[in-house]
């Protein structure tokens, strides 16, 4: 384990780069700026060790550009309708910072705060942060812990934990973007990807879920077989014409912690297989990252990179035939996801 600084969040808050490794030679980055992965090192089909996630050189750089590279998100991760979140009968306004829309928790959210590390070992580190009700509007004072490990069997492991004095939403994610052949490699639509999900919430124009959930057998939403990321990318079809892509929830198949992706690079020949324990994951396609300069001076450009977010539905604090994300108050919140990585 190695802790150094990485610079300040602007606020006079010192911001600190852990990092973590595993005896196999796999490390990561950890910025405790929104506890966001800055870089995630695993060998390619060369020995050769590869980043595999974008990111910043500097931690201004994450509170001025909006992509979310490698954060935490917290308390909810992903939209809320009309940014109102209704909890036992009670309205609570949330900021507007997507349309009129709730995006991610809002600007005050656990991904601009500076985390406290509360452990680090030479392959884990544990986070900590405290999210008040005044911050984001969500009622309850609210701790919050994520813990990043790299096991010896090349698996990055997040595990998340909240507890709150209040009735409250609990919805973490980890907004990482992929790109199995590198994070300053270029487009990731020839990756090829699995989604062990029949089936997704389709959206309405401002990217809000309508309330069905449809199968996406027949459709260019179809991942249930390995299929490069660009292949049905731009096809004439509804769903992606208002995502400009892919930026949409599956349901995953199976409940517990199972298997909910799988990825592949050719060029590199590094296969990634992501699990977790959430009822759904939000592939996002890297619509619009548009024009930006990442770590080492790579260029960023749209579709350099995927997100595959778990996560509860969005919306589902409003839409009563989604999976609850309520945590009730006094009760602890546990979540695990891991993305495990080999080489073919």
């Amino acid at each position: 384990m190695e802790k150094k600084v990485f610079g300040d969040d602007g606020r006079g808050n010192t911001v600190e780069i852990v990092t973590i490794s595993n005896s196999r030679g796999m490390k990561a980055e950890i910025c405790t700026l929104g506890a966001a992965v800055v870089s995630l090192f695993c060998k390619d089909k060369k020995g050769e060790l590869v980043d595999v996630v974008l990111g910043y050189d500097k931690p201004e750089e994450y509170l001025k550009h909006t992509c979310y590279f490698g954060a935490c998100v917290g308390r909810n991760g992903n939209r809320i309708a009309d940014a109102k979140a209704a909890i036992n009968g009670t309205e609570y306004r949330l900021e507007k910072n997507d349309g009129e829309n709730n995006l991610h928790s809002g600007s005050k959210g656990l991904c601009y705060k500076v985390w406290d590390v509360e452990m680090a070992g030479e392959n884990t580190v544990t986070l900590k942060c405290l999210s008040r009700e005044a911050d984001e509007g969500f009622p309850g004072d609210m701790t919050a812990k994520v813990t990043y490990t790299i096991d010896e069997d090349d698996a990055f492991v997040i595990e998340y934990e909240a507890v709150c004095d209040k009735d409250t939403v609990a919805n973490f994610t980890n907004h990482s973007y992929f790109n199995l052949s590198g994070h300053n490699s270029g487009s990731m639509e020839k990756q090829k990807l699995k989604l062990y999900c029949s089936k997704f919430t389709p959206v309405d124009d401002a990217l809000i879920p309508t309330g069905e959930v449809l199968d996406v057998a027949g459709t260019p939403m179809d991942f249930t077989d390995f299929k490069e990321i660009g292949a049905e990318i731009n096809a004439d079809y509804e769903q992606l014409k208002i995502g400009g892509g892919y930026d949409h929830n599956y349901v995953v198949d199976g409940e517990g912690y199972r298997i909910m992706a799988e990825a592949f690079s050719e060029e590199s020949g590094i296969h990634m297989k992501a699990y977790t324990d959430c009822p759904a994951v939000q592939f996002y396609a890297g619509n619009f990252i548009g024009d930006q300069t990442g770590k080492g001076g790579a260029s960023y450009k749209n579709r350099h990179g995927f997100c595959l977010e778990s996560q509860y539905y969005p919306d589902s604090v409003n839409q009563p035939a989604f999976v609850s994300p309520i945590l009730k108050a006094g009760e602890t919140y546990i979540s695990k996801t891991a993305y495990q990585f080999s080489v073919d």
